[in-house]
C-alpha cells in the first residue's frame, strides 16, 4: 500500500457537553432504583433426613436455630444485609429493622 497516494481528513467530534453533577449522578441512581430486589426474612433453619421430613404432619414442629426472641436475619438477592424482629401490622407478619450490616461486611460476603 503506498502511503503518499492515500487521503487523509480530519476526524470531526461534537463537542461534548458538560452537564452539572448532580444531574448526571440523579440520573444514574434513577436507574438503579428501579431494579426489582428479592427481599427474604429468615426466620431460622434445620437440618433433617428425608425420614424425618416424609413423617412431618399437620401440627408437627420443626425445631430452628435459633432462639426465641433473637433478631431474624434480612436478605436481598440472598445477601444479608440487616437483622430485625417480628411485628404485626394489619394482622399480618412484618419486620422492623433493628441493625443494618456494615458495609465492610456486606462486601466480605460478596468473596
Amino acid at each position: 500500500m503506498d502511503s503518499k497516494n492515500q487521503q487523509v481528513e480530519e476526524a470531526g467530534f461534537e463537542e461534548l457537553k458538560q452537564e452539572p453533577r448532580d444531574e448526571l449522578n440523579k440520573r444514574s441512581i434513577d436507574f438503579l432504583l428501579d431494579i426489582p430486589l428479592t427481599i427474604t426474612v429468615e426466620l431460622g433453619r434445620t437440618k433433617m433426613l428425608v425420614r424425618d421430613l416424609l413423617q412431618l404432619g399437620q401440627g408437627s414442629v420443626i425445631e430452628l436455630d435459633k432462639l426465641a426472641g433473637e433478631p431474624m436475619e434480612i436478605l436481598v438477592n440472598n445477601k444479608l444485609v440487616a437483622r430485625g424482629e417480628v411485628v404485626v401490622v394489619n394482622e399480618k407478619f412484618g419486620v422492623r429493622v433493628t441493625d443494618i450490616i456494615t458495609p465492610a461486611e456486606r462486601i466480605r460476603q460478596l468473596k
